[in-house]
């Protein structure tokens, strides 16, 4: 049994897009001990959970009062009183009061701003760290960085399609070696970039964006970034993408490298760039 929730506020802060999103306190036994922010993506799948925005003329049509003010009444009038150490009651009741398949009345952002901010609570209250607290194994692993250092996409005003070109350092056997590699690679980047002549601005992520003449030159570009860091492709240093295709697709073809093909050509274009 833990502590009991005595109350929840939200309010709207600042992302690192310089966007309004939703912040909450969780107060277990008049006393606050978790509090959550939720994240932001610059692009949206058409089935992912409902962000709820405002779409008034304040904040360019992205508050979130609208959300803030469903954590603050409707939310916390139904987990005032629950057992704040059981959160798959809380989360089950939220999506019951929320009623739709996509949490699109109450909001994906109020209720995974609630949710978190009282999983974080239960955590204090246990005096365990997050991470032991929702561990369900005594094995430890640290996580592997994914780092996002060539954008395209809705994260890009460039010609690149795929939105995310990253680094995974997973042959190592710390985190700040692997954190250390990342970052270098980075840098070599970079460098790469600048010596072909591509070098301009940054994208919404940080990565670089520059123009290419395709999409499979991202990857290239990539290698020889590791590989002039002084690390080894496969062995060292992965690559992973976040391709975000529902930003090329019209509803029945996918616009990528200036051709329109079907997802089956999309698919064969993907197999391609592994050889």
């Amino acid at each position: 049994m833990g502590g009991v929730i005595t109350d929840l506020k939200a309010r709207t802060i600042i992302d690192s897009r310089g966007n309004p999103t939703v912040e909450v306190d969780c107060f277990v036994d008049e006393i606050l001990m978790g509090r959550a922010a939720v994240p932001s993506g610059a692009s949206t799948g058409s089935h992912e959970a409902v962000e709820l925005r405002d779409g008034t003329k304040d904040w360019m049509g992205k508050g979130v009062t609208e959300a803030v003010n469903n954590v603050n009444n409707e939310i916390k009038d139904l987990l005032i009183g629950l057992d704040v150490s059981n959160q798959e009651e809380i989360d089950a009741s939220m999506l019951t009061l929320d009623g739709t398949s996509n949490k699109g009345r109450l909001g994906a952002n109020a209720i995974l701003g609630a949710s978190m901010s009282v999983i974080r609570a239960a955590a204090n209250q246990s005096k365990k760290p997050l991470w032991s607290y929702i561990s369900t194994t005594n094995e430890r692993n640290l996580p592997v960085p994914l780092m996002n250092i060539l954008n395209g996409g809705a994260h890009a005003a460039s010609n690149v399609d795929v939105q995310e070109f990253m680094v995974v350092p997973h042959g190592f056997d710390s985190f700040s070696d692997a954190l250390q590699a990342g970052t270098e690679i980075y840098h070599s980047l970079k460098s790469v970039l600048k010596d072909e002549g591509l070098l301009g601005g940054v994208g919404d992520e940080g990565g670089f964006a520059p123009n290419l003449p395709c999409n499979e030159d991202g990857l290239r570009y990539l290698m020889g970034a590791i590989e002039k860091a002084g690390y080894s492709p496969g062995s060292e240093i992965s690559i992973a993408l976040d391709v975000a295709a529902q930003e090329f697709f019209d509803g029945e073809k996918y616009h990528i490298d200036n051709r329109v093909i079907d997802g089956k050509e999309l698919a064969a274009l993907y197999s391609s760039w592994l050889d």
